[in-house]
């Protein structure tokens, strides 16, 4: 028996095992049904994202989104339109830092010509002091 509940535990919980840091956001399908994620989420301080209709109450969900949460082709749509905008992201990251890499790899020869040319400034207002 305890082998069982071992192993329904960790089929629902192993994916937060391996965890190094928590989510930046949560986004729940329905807030009703899912009612404990949404709990979790909040006294984590992790904003939570969901679709909103009726049954819902939009003072638990950070971002509410105005739609139907029971319609299979909504809650599609929630989550095509999530992916996307993730993998957007994503993406926007990815060439942010690689243009920060570009901007910090630079050359001895660069530096060496940045601190002659400072030091040549020094000398210059060195002279203009005089």
């Amino acid at each position: 028996m305890l082998r069982c509940k071992k192993e329904n535990l960790i089929a629902s919980l192993g994916g937060i095992r391996n965890m190094k840091n928590l989510p930046d956001m949560v986004f729940v399908v329905d807030t009703v049904k899912e009612k404990i994620a949404v709990q979790e989420a909040n006294r984590l301080k992790m904003p939570v994202i969901a679709p909103i209709d009726t049954n819902c109450d939009p003072d638990v969900v950070d971002f509410p989104i105005p739609g139907n949460d029971d319609a299979i082709r909504s809650v599609q749509l929630f989550c095509q339109e999530m992916a996307e905008a993730i993998n957007e992201g994503k993406s926007l990251l990815e060439q942010d830092s690689d243009v920060n890499l570009e901007n910090q790899e630079v050359s001895q020869d660069e530096k060496d010509a940045v601190v002659a040319e400072a030091m040549s400034e020094e000398d210059f207002a060195d002279e203009d002091n005089e």
